[in-house]
Protein backbone atom coordinates (compact mmCIF):
# COMPACT_ATOMS: atom_id res chain seq x y z
CA UNK A 1 0.00 0.00 0.00
CA UNK A 2 1.18 3.46 -1.41
CA UNK A 3 2.11 6.39 1.58
CA UNK A 4 -1.18 8.32 -0.25
CA UNK A 5 -3.65 5.07 -0.13
CA UNK A 6 -2.89 5.37 4.01
CA UNK A 7 -3.08 8.73 4.37
CA UNK A 8 -6.57 8.49 2.21
CA UNK A 9 -7.89 5.28 4.12
CA UNK A 10 -6.94 7.29 7.10
CA UNK A 11 -8.73 10.71 6.40
CA UNK A 12 -11.84 8.36 5.33
CA UNK A 13 -11.70 6.69 8.85
CA UNK A 14 -11.20 10.38 10.72
CA UNK A 15 -14.50 11.16 8.83
CA UNK A 16 -16.47 8.26 9.82
CA UNK A 17 -15.80 8.61 13.76
CA UNK A 18 -16.44 12.21 13.14
CA UNK A 19 -19.93 11.10 11.80
CA UNK A 20 -21.05 9.16 14.01
CA UNK A 21 -22.21 11.31 16.93
CA UNK A 22 -24.07 13.20 14.65
CA UNK A 23 -26.26 10.14 13.17
CA UNK A 24 -26.36 9.27 17.09
CA UNK A 25 -26.96 12.64 18.35
CA UNK A 26 -30.63 12.63 15.47
CA UNK A 27 -31.34 8.84 17.04
CA UNK A 28 -34.75 8.95 18.67
CA UNK A 29 -34.16 9.18 22.48
CA UNK A 30 -36.11 6.26 24.24
CA UNK A 31 -39.32 7.34 25.96
CA UNK A 32 -38.90 8.89 29.86
CA UNK A 33 -40.79 6.22 32.07
CA UNK A 34 -43.42 7.88 34.22
CA UNK A 35 -42.64 9.12 37.43
CA UNK A 36 -43.79 6.66 40.00
CA UNK A 37 -44.48 7.20 43.68
CA UNK A 38 -45.12 4.20 46.45
CA UNK A 39 -48.33 4.81 47.64
CA UNK A 40 -48.58 1.31 49.04
CA UNK A 41 -49.37 0.78 52.96
CA UNK A 42 -52.22 1.46 55.19
CA UNK A 43 -53.91 4.67 54.66
CA UNK A 44 -56.58 6.64 57.24
CA UNK A 45 -59.79 8.77 56.77
CA UNK A 46 -58.58 12.07 57.86
CA UNK A 47 -61.71 14.20 58.50
CA UNK A 48 -61.01 17.14 56.32
CA UNK A 49 -63.60 17.47 54.38
CA UNK A 50 -67.54 17.24 55.22
CA UNK A 51 -67.62 15.63 58.26
CA UNK A 52 -70.79 16.04 59.22
CA UNK A 53 -72.35 14.38 56.32
CA UNK A 54 -69.90 11.65 55.73
CA UNK A 55 -69.95 10.64 59.23
CA UNK A 56 -72.50 11.83 61.81
CA UNK A 57 -75.06 13.11 61.42
CA UNK A 58 -75.24 12.21 57.85
CA UNK A 59 -76.80 14.05 54.78
CA UNK A 60 -80.09 15.69 55.40
CA UNK A 61 -83.05 14.51 53.18
CA UNK A 62 -83.07 16.94 50.13
CA UNK A 63 -79.87 18.19 50.61
CA UNK A 64 -78.64 18.16 47.59
CA UNK A 65 -76.68 20.93 47.58
CA UNK A 66 -72.93 20.57 45.88
CA UNK A 67 -74.17 17.99 43.22
CA UNK A 68 -74.68 18.88 39.43
CA UNK A 69 -78.00 16.91 39.43
CA UNK A 70 -80.23 16.81 35.84
CA UNK A 71 -83.62 16.69 36.84
CA UNK A 72 -83.79 12.53 36.20
CA UNK A 73 -81.15 12.29 38.95
CA UNK A 74 -83.51 14.86 40.94
CA UNK A 75 -86.87 12.99 40.96
CA UNK A 76 -84.91 9.69 41.61
CA UNK A 77 -83.23 11.55 44.92
CA UNK A 78 -86.47 13.09 45.71
CA UNK A 79 -88.52 9.56 45.38
CA UNK A 80 -85.98 8.02 47.45
CA UNK A 81 -87.12 7.15 51.32
CA UNK A 82 -84.89 5.99 53.77
CA UNK A 83 -86.92 3.02 54.63
CA UNK A 84 -85.45 1.02 51.55
CA UNK A 85 -82.80 -0.08 53.62
CA UNK A 86 -84.51 -1.87 55.58
CA UNK A 87 -85.78 -4.20 52.16
CA UNK A 88 -83.64 -7.95 52.57
CA UNK A 89 -82.02 -7.20 49.14
CA UNK A 90 -80.53 -4.38 50.54
CA UNK A 91 -79.69 -4.74 54.42
CA UNK A 92 -75.94 -6.01 53.67
CA UNK A 93 -75.90 -4.19 50.33
CA UNK A 94 -71.94 -2.60 50.18
CA UNK A 95 -70.84 0.85 49.18
CA UNK A 96 -70.29 1.21 45.53
CA UNK A 97 -66.84 2.71 43.87
CA UNK A 98 -68.62 5.89 43.42
CA UNK A 99 -68.92 6.35 47.24
CA UNK A 100 -66.76 3.97 48.67
CA UNK A 101 -63.53 6.00 49.08
CA UNK A 102 -65.45 8.82 50.19
CA UNK A 103 -67.27 8.23 53.81
CA UNK A 104 -67.98 6.99 56.41
CA UNK A 105 -63.90 6.93 56.38
CA UNK A 106 -62.09 4.81 54.73
CA UNK A 107 -59.22 2.81 56.47
CA UNK A 108 -58.09 1.09 53.92
CA UNK A 109 -54.85 -0.76 53.02
CA UNK A 110 -53.43 -0.04 49.37
CA UNK A 111 -51.30 -2.71 48.38
CA UNK A 112 -49.05 -4.30 45.53
CA UNK A 113 -49.25 -6.82 42.50
CA UNK A 114 -46.38 -8.04 41.58
CA UNK A 115 -45.46 -10.20 38.52
CA UNK A 116 -43.46 -13.19 39.54
CA UNK A 117 -41.32 -13.28 37.24
CA UNK A 118 -40.53 -9.67 35.96
CA UNK A 119 -41.14 -8.40 39.50
CA UNK A 120 -43.15 -4.98 37.46
CA UNK A 121 -45.94 -3.61 39.73
CA UNK A 122 -49.01 -4.55 37.12
CA UNK A 123 -51.91 -3.67 39.86
CA UNK A 124 -52.76 -1.88 43.30
CA UNK A 125 -55.40 -3.53 45.49
CA UNK A 126 -57.31 -1.46 47.99
CA UNK A 127 -59.32 -3.68 50.74
CA UNK A 128 -60.99 -2.23 53.98
CA UNK A 129 -63.87 -1.01 51.71
CA UNK A 130 -67.35 -1.54 53.71
CA UNK A 131 -68.65 -5.07 53.00
CA UNK A 132 -65.58 -6.24 51.26
CA UNK A 133 -66.70 -4.33 48.32
CA UNK A 134 -62.56 -4.26 47.28
CA UNK A 135 -61.32 -2.88 44.73
CA UNK A 136 -58.28 -3.81 42.25
CA UNK A 137 -56.32 -0.80 40.18
CA UNK A 138 -54.79 -2.72 36.82
CA UNK A 139 -51.63 -1.05 35.40
CA UNK A 140 -50.42 -3.24 32.94
CA UNK A 141 -52.10 -1.55 30.21
CA UNK A 142 -55.10 -3.96 29.78
CA UNK A 143 -58.25 -2.48 28.11
CA UNK A 144 -61.95 -2.07 29.92
CA UNK A 145 -64.04 -5.36 29.09
CA UNK A 146 -67.08 -5.04 26.55
CA UNK A 147 -70.15 -2.77 27.86
CA UNK A 148 -72.24 -5.87 28.10
CA UNK A 149 -69.65 -7.12 31.07
CA UNK A 150 -70.81 -7.73 34.46
CA UNK A 151 -71.20 -4.66 36.65
CA UNK A 152 -69.32 -4.75 40.33
CA UNK A 153 -69.43 -2.80 42.91
CA UNK A 154 -65.57 -1.68 42.93
CA UNK A 155 -66.20 -1.41 39.19
CA UNK A 156 -63.53 -2.11 36.94
CA UNK A 157 -60.15 0.08 36.99
CA UNK A 158 -57.18 0.62 35.18
CA UNK A 159 -54.29 3.38 35.98
CA UNK A 160 -51.25 5.68 34.64
CA UNK A 161 -48.89 7.68 36.02
CA UNK A 162 -49.31 11.39 35.24
CA UNK A 163 -46.75 13.89 36.99
CA UNK A 164 -46.33 11.55 40.04
CA UNK A 165 -50.10 11.03 40.34
CA UNK A 166 -52.24 8.16 39.73
CA UNK A 167 -54.87 8.43 37.36
CA UNK A 168 -57.59 5.37 37.48
CA UNK A 169 -60.03 4.89 35.26
CA UNK A 170 -63.14 3.42 36.57
CA UNK A 171 -65.99 2.13 34.65
CA UNK A 172 -68.61 -1.06 35.28
CA UNK A 173 -70.09 -0.05 38.28
CA UNK A 174 -73.44 -0.65 39.48
CA UNK A 175 -76.12 1.53 39.70
CA UNK A 176 -75.91 2.74 43.08
CA UNK A 177 -75.56 6.42 45.30
CA UNK A 178 -73.35 9.53 45.40
CA UNK A 179 -74.03 10.16 48.35
CA UNK A 180 -76.30 8.50 51.65
CA UNK A 181 -79.59 10.16 51.14
CA UNK A 182 -80.63 9.08 47.71
CA UNK A 183 -78.54 11.05 45.22
CA UNK A 184 -77.98 8.45 42.38
CA UNK A 185 -75.81 6.87 40.09
CA UNK A 186 -75.90 5.20 36.89
CA UNK A 187 -74.26 2.02 35.82
CA UNK A 188 -73.14 4.10 32.97
CA UNK A 189 -71.29 6.19 35.03
CA UNK A 190 -67.34 6.61 34.57
CA UNK A 191 -65.41 7.55 37.22
CA UNK A 192 -61.56 9.50 37.35
CA UNK A 193 -59.66 9.56 40.16
CA UNK A 194 -56.05 11.45 41.18
CA UNK A 195 -54.25 9.86 43.72
CA UNK A 196 -51.58 12.10 44.88
CA UNK A 197 -49.33 11.59 48.05
CA UNK A 198 -47.38 14.41 49.86
CA UNK A 199 -45.79 12.90 52.57
CA UNK A 200 -47.75 11.15 54.98
CA UNK A 201 -50.80 12.41 53.13
CA UNK A 202 -52.77 10.94 50.27
CA UNK A 203 -54.55 13.13 48.40
CA UNK A 204 -57.71 11.71 46.36
CA UNK A 205 -59.63 13.71 43.78
CA UNK A 206 -62.60 12.19 42.10
CA UNK A 207 -64.65 13.05 39.07
CA UNK A 208 -68.08 10.90 37.92
CA UNK A 209 -69.49 11.14 34.60
CA UNK A 210 -72.87 10.55 34.21
CA UNK A 211 -74.67 11.25 31.25
CA UNK A 212 -78.15 9.27 33.24
CA UNK A 213 -78.34 11.65 36.17
CA UNK A 214 -75.82 14.14 35.92
CA UNK A 215 -75.55 18.02 34.38
CA UNK A 216 -71.71 18.21 34.54
CA UNK A 217 -69.29 15.84 36.15
CA UNK A 218 -69.11 15.90 40.11
CA UNK A 219 -65.55 16.47 41.35
CA UNK A 220 -64.85 16.20 45.29
CA UNK A 221 -61.46 15.36 47.27
CA UNK A 222 -60.93 13.35 49.97
CA UNK A 223 -58.02 13.02 52.44
CA UNK A 224 -56.15 10.59 53.94
CA UNK A 225 -53.32 9.71 56.31
CA UNK A 226 -50.37 7.24 56.31
CA UNK A 227 -50.73 4.91 59.32
CA UNK A 228 -48.61 1.99 59.01
CA UNK A 229 -49.97 0.48 62.89
CA UNK A 230 -53.58 -0.26 61.32
CA UNK A 231 -55.36 -3.01 60.09
CA UNK A 232 -58.41 -3.10 58.51
CA UNK A 233 -61.38 -3.59 60.01
CA UNK A 234 -63.10 -7.14 59.67
CA UNK A 235 -66.41 -8.15 57.24
CA UNK A 236 -69.07 -6.80 58.50
CA UNK A 237 -71.80 -9.54 59.82
CA UNK A 238 -75.25 -8.57 59.00
CA UNK A 239 -78.22 -10.76 60.02
CA UNK A 240 -80.78 -10.08 57.39
CA UNK A 241 -84.35 -9.55 58.95
CA UNK A 242 -88.02 -9.09 58.31
CA UNK A 243 -87.82 -6.02 59.26
CA UNK A 244 -91.04 -4.53 57.46
CA UNK A 245 -93.56 -7.46 57.94
CA UNK A 246 -96.28 -5.48 56.29
CA UNK A 247 -94.72 -4.70 53.07
CA UNK A 248 -96.11 -6.87 50.48
CA UNK A 249 -94.05 -8.47 47.85
CA UNK A 250 -93.15 -6.43 44.83
CA UNK A 251 -93.50 -2.74 47.17
CA UNK A 252 -90.50 -0.77 47.12
CA UNK A 253 -90.36 2.28 50.32
CA UNK A 254 -90.35 5.59 48.06
CA UNK A 255 -92.13 8.97 48.52
CA UNK A 256 -94.55 9.81 45.44
CA UNK A 257 -93.69 12.48 42.88
CA UNK A 258 -94.62 15.96 43.87
CA UNK A 259 -93.67 15.34 47.69
CA UNK A 260 -91.46 17.74 49.64
CA UNK A 261 -89.18 17.38 52.19
CA UNK A 262 -88.40 20.99 53.15
CA UNK A 263 -86.50 20.40 56.39
CA UNK A 264 -83.10 21.13 55.58
CA UNK A 265 -83.84 24.07 53.69
CA UNK A 266 -86.44 25.62 56.60
CA UNK A 267 -83.81 24.78 59.11
CA UNK A 268 -80.96 26.70 57.31
CA UNK A 269 -83.34 29.83 56.30
CA UNK A 270 -82.80 28.80 52.35
CA UNK A 271 -85.29 28.69 49.50
CA UNK A 272 -86.42 24.99 49.00
CA UNK A 273 -85.17 25.40 45.02
CA UNK A 274 -81.46 26.20 46.44
CA UNK A 275 -81.60 22.97 48.09
CA UNK A 276 -82.05 20.89 44.82
CA UNK A 277 -78.69 20.63 43.66
CA UNK A 278 -77.53 21.58 39.84
CA UNK A 279 -74.99 23.06 37.79
CA UNK A 280 -76.13 26.07 38.05
CA UNK A 281 -76.46 26.48 41.48
CA UNK A 282 -72.57 25.45 41.97
CA UNK A 283 -70.94 28.69 40.28
CA UNK A 284 -70.61 32.08 42.00
CA UNK A 285 -72.84 33.84 39.41
CA UNK A 286 -75.99 31.63 41.55
CA UNK A 287 -75.46 34.15 44.61
CA UNK A 288 -77.76 36.78 42.28
CA UNK A 289 -80.05 33.72 41.80
CA UNK A 290 -80.30 33.03 45.56
CA UNK A 291 -80.43 37.02 46.68
CA UNK A 292 -83.61 36.85 44.15
CA UNK A 293 -85.37 34.05 45.47
CA UNK A 294 -85.12 34.98 49.00
CA UNK A 295 -86.50 38.53 48.91
CA UNK A 296 -89.68 36.79 46.59
CA UNK A 297 -90.48 34.69 49.58
CA UNK A 298 -89.83 37.19 52.09
CA UNK A 299 -86.63 35.83 53.76
CA UNK A 300 -83.73 37.84 55.50
CA UNK A 301 -81.37 36.01 56.02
Amino acid sequence: MSVTDSRHRSVAVLIVCMAVPAVLAQAPSAPTPPRMVDLAGSWAMSNDEELLTRIDPGPELENYTGFPLNAAGRQKALAWNSTIQAVPEHQARPHPAQYSMRGPGPNFHLGEVIDPKTRQLVAYTITGLFQNANRTIWLDGRAHPSVFAEHLWGGFSTGVWEKGALKVTTTHMKQAFLQRNGIPSSPYGVMTEFFIRHGDRLLLVSQVDDPIYLEEPMIRSSTFKWNPGQRENPIVQVEIADELPNLKPGDVPHYPLGFRQTDYADSNGLPWEATLGGANTLYPEYADTLKALMQSQGRTR
